[in-house]
């Protein structure tokens, strides 16, 4: 293989919704360019691009494929990333390392959730964006549809490339608007026949034509005049002009084909070597000190890892971007990441599983070595004296937690360092040993996203797990103010054990007033503090503790055991065990013993006058509640509300969009556990939601009964 210049290297991110047919659009380009002599199905499990087991066992795609074509002596790298929603990790990497998105669109529905989400990526990221309608062969297609959808939701920026004859199983013939030709198939799609346009659409296609003309000179004020002056341009003034469309994304070309039969799909190929920007085109990349780093060949050496797989009968793989300079076979980098020195003893072009080894990799071009002995996803590496250090991919927050264990308690070990390797080849997983739930919490995007880490950890790594609803981290605090007091006294012989606490606790918000006088039946305490600490909880929330001791009832050096017994409840709630907040407390009175009183007394006597003060102080247990955006089509609305009603939601707001709801609501963190699971279901997987915690709010009388009792009984069986 040659070697590519940064100026002929064009990186491109092949996406869409589950179903879109992106794998199956990777394979016919791969054909198209020589890749391949025969092209595979998903169905058979042959793809260049599925190829683990656990993609061959579900026929889906799990992982990002990383593969390049070399086409019209320019070098496509395209990374094609999984369809489904729990994924979408895939799409956030590929993106960040991408010049273009290809946003693969099912001709029989048009713009999906999928589809705005991924849309959405690319706005925030400013990536180019082309759409390829796919499908157009398929029973249900329809062409007209399918462009209104995209108009209605993305306006005017959406331009036709191309018109289809005829839709549905027919479909063989389309017209291109850039080019003004016909381009025919036979059944077995392949190289077409191109012809001129039929008399009876030349209208339309002259229509459409004008349009993309128009799209194409609004970007360079040049073209403009030129266009206002002869009324056309040059098919190289176009390409230059809708090349600026996309970099700015005021155009959005619309590219039909069928993959399934290889119709249409060497066209796109040939805008893409054509038209689309190449790296150097694109807004230079800035490191974390906000320094532009431009592909540079001659530059020093940098790069990104932006992906590492463990690969059968290979071992760890690192997928990495040339930022900077021209890395050559053997060469020494360090990581900036990890303080660690790494040689680079062979370096590949990637196709799939296939690596071809070649002597070096320009700036903007992708690569892969394989087994370095210390290098990470997200890992900057760079040559000595260069400091570049990259950071540009932010992954989406988890939506579906499960708590995990190994079948065999004497595996947890070996099942966390299992954990701690998988999440370098995917990091939307996210690992956590929860010291307050005591459980070890694995996070994803979905149910199938855990399900599928579940898989090859049973089927790669020979290790049976369990998994279980992970327990939700309540709050515990109270509602009114209480008094208590508590000796601890205990005596065996010599020193005994003596210290006494009187205390009274109220809830604590931020801007009260000091404490003064409080009255319990007939009796009222007027207090002097002496004293007070404020202690900010990690957990949320604060404990405040004031000394109001007079008369030097309790000695000033046991008032932090004092409050060591208190943190100790804090900790560990009176009523469920959770973590408890927003609590003031004002230690008032005491007694000690000259020999007798020490530090643990006083530690076991605050800890059950708090416990018992807490009790009769109203108590009430908080719950985690989470801020629902739920994305979904207009059909099901109705039912996805319902739904979330079913699980204690309040209902905060709607808006319509072009035939898809985004509904937001306000719900607890229990009702979400198979939330995941049951969208899915009612909407055949078509929709979507996002989730950020919100606040800690009171749970309702019955579910704080059925958590009292629920706490109750597992004591007793302690």
């Amino acid at each position: 293989m040659k070697l590519y210049k940064t100026n002929e290297i064009k990186n491109i991110a092949l996406l869409g919704s589950k179903g879109s047919g992106k794998t199956t659009l990777a394979e016919a380009m791969l054909l198209e360019c020589g890749v391949i002599k025969r092209r595979g199905t998903v169905e058979a499990g042959n793809t260049v691009c599925d190829y683990f087991p656990v993609e061959k066992e579900y026929g889906y795609s799990v992982f990002s494929t990383v593969f390049h074509a070399e086409f019209l002596n320019k070098k496509l790298n395209v990374i094609d990333c999984p369809g489904s929603d729990d994924f979408v990790g895939n799409a956030y990497t590929a993106l960040g390392v991408a010049d273009t998105g290809i946003i693969v669109l099912d001709a029989q529905y048009g713009v999906e959730v999928g589809t705005q989400n991924i849309f959405r990526t690319t706005a925030k990221l400013k990536k180019p964006v082309l759409f390829a309608m796919n499908q157009l062969d398929a029973e249900k297609a329809d062409y007209d549809n399918a462009l209104e959808s995209l108009r209605e939701h993305y306006g005017n920026k959406v331009v036709v490339i191309q018109y289809p004859l005829e839709c549905g199983p027919g479909f063989h013939s389309m017209i291109d608007v850039l080019l003004m030709k016909k381009y025919e198939w036979g059944p077995d799609g392949g190289v077409p026949v191109i012809s001129e346009i039929p008399e009876d659409q030349m209208e339309r296609a002259n229509e459409l034509h004008n349009a993309l003309v128009e799209a194409a000179a609004e970007n360079d004020e040049t073209l403009m005049d030129k266009y206002f002056e002869e009324g056309h341009l040059t098919e190289d003034e176009m390409r230059n002009g809708i090349r600026l469309g996309l970099i700015d994304r005021s155009i959005l070309p619309v590219f039909c084909v069928s993959a399934a039969k290889d119709m249409g799909v060497r066209r796109m190929m040939e805008f893409l070597g054509n038209v689309c920007p190449f790296v150097d085109d694109m807004p230079a990349p800035r490191t974390i000190s906000d320094e532009e780093v431009k592909p540079d060949a001659d530059g020093p050496v940098s790069i990104f890892v932006f992906k590492t797989s463990v690969e059968p009968h290979i071992g760890e793989v690192s997928y990495f971007k040339v930022m900077s300079g021209t890395l050559k076979a053997g060469a020494d980098l360090e990581n900036v990441n990890r303080g660690s020195k790494e040689r680079f003893a062979q370096i590949f072009s990637v196709c799939g599983q296939l690596r071809t080894p070649v002597e070096s990799l320009a700036a903007g071009d992708i690569g892969a070595s394989v087994k370095l002995k210390d290098v990470r996803t997200g890992n900057t590496l760079n040559e000595k004296g260069c400091d570049y250090q990259f950071d540009f991919i932010k992954y989406p927050k988890p939506k579906y937690q499960r708590a995990i264990k190994p079948v065999n308690e004497a595996d947890s070990e070996k099942l966390s360092g299992i954990l701690t390797r998988m999440r370098e080849e995917d990091p939307t997983w996210v690992v956590e040993q929860s010291k307050e739930l005591k459980q070890l919490i694995v996070s994803g995007q979905g149910e199938f996203h855990l399900r599928t880490l579940k898989w090859r950890i049973e089927n790669n790594e020979k290790l049976p797990i369990e998994y279980h609803e992970p327990r939700i981290p309540y709050r515990e605090t109270i509602t009114k103010a209480a008094r208590a007091d508590y000796r601890h006294k205990k005596q065996s012989g010599g020193s005994g054990q003596f210290g006494e606490v009187h205390l009274i606790v109220e809830p604590y918000a931020e801007g009260m007033p000091e404490p003064d006088t409080y009255r319990f039946g007939n009796q009222e305490f007027k207090l002097n503090v002496r004293d007070k600490q404020e202690i900010p909880l990690e957990w949320g929330g604060k404990l405040v503790v004031y000394n109001c001791i007079v008369g030097g009832a309790i000695d000033a050096r046991f008032i932090p055991a004092i409050v060591k017994g208190l943190m100790d409840r804090m900790e560990q709630g009176p009523l469920t065990g959770s973590y408890a907040r927003d609590v003031r407390v004002m230690i008032y009175d005491g007694k000690m013993h000259p020999v007798d009183s020490n530090e643990i007394s006083f530690r076991l006597a605050g800890r059950h006058a708090f416990s018992e003060a807490f009790r009769n102080a109203g108590p009430k247990i908080l719950e985690p509640v989470y801020d629902v955006e739920v994305l979904t089509p207009a059909d099901v609305m109705g039912d996805v509300m319902s739904d979330l009603q079913g699980r204690r939601a309040i209902i905060m707001g709607m808006e319509s969009d072009n035939g898809i709801e985004k509904l937001k609501a306000k719900v607890p963190l229990k009702e979400m556990s198979s939330y995941s699971t049951t969208l899915s279901s009612i909407s055949g997987g078509r929709s979507s939601f996002i989730m950020d915690f919100s606040s800690y709010e009171l749970v309702p009388g019955d579910v704080q009964e059925k958590l009292l009792k629920a706490y109750a009984e597992q004591e007793e069986d302690e």
